[in-house]
């Protein structure tokens, strides 16, 4: 568990200095906020990328990951409606209930409560030895796939701000694209597995698609195109060719890739991830600005999207009561615990797999939230959307990473004698 607490350190740094840096570095913040964004996603495809290479698929059950993403997909619908309701019912005045535009933002706001952070958690389970266990395996499964659901479901919550356009077709479209290639390449592709390779992938990854995104901005500044490092770092590991299947399927950069001078890069590149997540996240105080960072062609765009809306852009901003901070914290511990009970849907399924207390471990797994969550609040900053509401969205975003460690910890006193077994390989439902 050392390797636990010392990314929950990590993660805490990151935090703190993210409400402090920006500030300090006044001039230079947008360019250190910049900096910050593209390593953390060169880390996170780094640690995508063999995530993906360790996953496998049985193409003779294919209705097992139709169960999987049905339990995922409910995993990240259930945090977000419960957190929805409950800004709208319990933040806002009650001759506002019915308000689309109310709904309109607060579906928009609240899916950050959505996606488990793939990464935090994938780092999170390998650190505290469960990478051979039943839940692991699930785990990667479910966390992924929540993950393509909060992007996919984006499309049509953008769609309620902006309208209906092309951008976002071109997305899903490239999303199932690169599905399909994972599906029919799967372990397919000789590349090296070293880390310096894989640090190079990522390198390229990230700039492909941030370079599509600004491309995009120039297009289209109010729809831009973005693409999650997370899925195309992911379908690169699935394309890696493993041993295992044959002599012509074994070669030395595979074979040499889990050295301890490769264990040594990926703890190193995992524990720079967690202080990278933290000083990602966005300042809680002035949380109607864009987040530090924010390159010069996305305030355009939050410019322009602000200024070309109707009068029910940023209705949030103007109609929720101030509240105090102590008001606050109550309700970002309030969204905290819905948010994560709704989280706890995956317990109610498997049972054919694992015992109960192994799936309540499961579902615990799926409370850590991060970069993916952020960038969600990033989003709805961009369209206008601000007061106290996302103020507790972000700070109950930061308390669920700061609890990280603290649910790993209960994940393994729940899984006790089954820690040195590597349990039943995942069937269907």
């Amino acid at each position: 568990m050392k390797k636990v607490l010392l990314y929950s350190m990590l993660l805490v740094a990151g935090l703190v200095l993210s409400q402090i840096l920006p500030g300090m570095l006044g001039e230079v913040a947008d360019t250190y906020g910049t900096g910050v964004r593209w390593l953390t996603l060169i880390a996170l495809a780094f640690i995508m990328i063999h995530v993906g290479y360790e996953f496998d698929i049985d193409k003779s059950n294919v209705r097992q990951y139709g169960w999987d993403y049905v339990v995922a997909a409910t995993a990240a619908a259930f945090p977000w409606i419960f957190v929805a309701i409950y800004f709208v019912f319990v933040l806002l005045p009650s001759d506002h209930w019915g308000s689309w535009y109310a709904w309109k933002e607060n579906l928009l706001a609240s899916r950050f409560a959505a996606p488990t952070s793939a990464g935090v958690l994938f780092s999170m389970l390998a650190a505290a030895g469960l990478a051979g266990t039943w839940l692991f395996r699930k785990a990667r499964i479910l966390a992924i796939f929540d993950d393509l659901d909060t992007v996919l479901l984006m499309i049509p919550l953008k769609m309620m701000m902006v309208g209906v356009r092309w951008q976002l077709a071109v997305i899903v479209l490239i999303m199932a694209v690169q599905i399909w290639i994972a599906w029919k390449y799967l372990h397919t592709w000789k590349l090296s597995l070293r880390w310096p390779a894989v640090l190079i992938y990522s390198v390229v990854i990230v700039g492909i698609c941030e370079s599509i995104h600004a491309g995009s901005l120039l297009i289209d500044a109010k729809v831009p195109i973005h693409l999650e490092v997370l899925l195309p770092a992911f379908v690169l590991g699935c394309l890696i060719r493993r041993p295992g299947g044959g002599e012509a399927n074994v070669h030395d950069d595979v074979l040499g890739h889990d050295s301890p001078g490769e264990r040594l890069a990926s703890t190193i590149v995992s524990a720079a991830f967690m202080l990278l997540v933290g000083l990602s996240m966005p300042a809680v105080l002035g949380a109607s600005a864009p987040a530090a960072g924010t390159d010069a062609a996305t305030v355009a765009a939050t410019t322009a999207a602000t200024t070309t809306a109707s009068e029910g852009y940023a209705f949030l901003s103007t109609h929720t009561p101030e509240m105090g901070w102590g008001t606050i914290a109550m309700h970002v511990l309030i969204v905290t615990v819905i948010s994560n009970l709704g989280k706890m849907f995956p317990a109610l399924c498997y049972r054919r797999e694992a015992p109960l207390k192994t799936r309540l471990a499961l579902a615990i797994g799926m409370w850590p939230r991060g970069e993916v969550g952020a960038g969600v609040l990033v989003v709805s900053l961009s369209y206008g959307i601000g007061g106290p509401i996302v103020t507790i969205a972000m700070l109950s975003l930061a308390l669920n990473l700061l609890c990280t460690g603290l649910f790993i910890v209960v994940i393994k006193k729940l899984l006790g004698a089954e820690l040195n077994s590597p349990g039943p390989a995942p069937t269907a439902h």
